[in-house]
């Protein structure tokens, strides 16, 4: 069974940086796109950044040269490198990966990590 499990939220002053993870547990399956949203109370789920197997990068404007995405495929890991956090970036942040298994491919979520960032 695949697993998808976040870590590295939690609290931090404006201005300061996290590094969250984004495991994935399991064995017979290919990774393609790993990718990180954020959702805060009362608004859409919005997607953050992306990096696909081959390396390629997406950032949400809100992000952009504040957060890095990377990933480790040796340990299966991604990561999301927040600098410069902002009352705004205050949200849940959940891993979205890709996940091919023979030929079927399908995506799984996280079960989420709070970030919370005080002004």
């Amino acid at each position: 069974q695949v697993q998808v499990v976040e870590s590295g939220g939690g609290l931090v002053q404006a201005g300061g940086s996290l590094r969250l993870s984004c495991a994935v547990s399991g064995s017979g399956f290919n990774i393609h796109t790993m990718a990180w949203y954020r959702q805060a109370a009362g608004k859409q789920r919005e997607l953050v950044a992306q990096i696909t197997s081959s390396a390629g990068t997406y950032y949400a404007d809100s992000v952009k040269g504040r957060f890095t995405i990377s990933r480790d495929n040796a340990e299966n890991t991604a990561y999301l490198q927040m600098n410069n956090l902002k009352p705004d970036d205050a949200s849940v942040y959940h891993c979205n990966v890709e996940i091919q298994v023979v030929t079927l491919k399908y995506t799984i979520w996280g079960q989420g990590t709070q970030v919370t960032v005080s002004s």
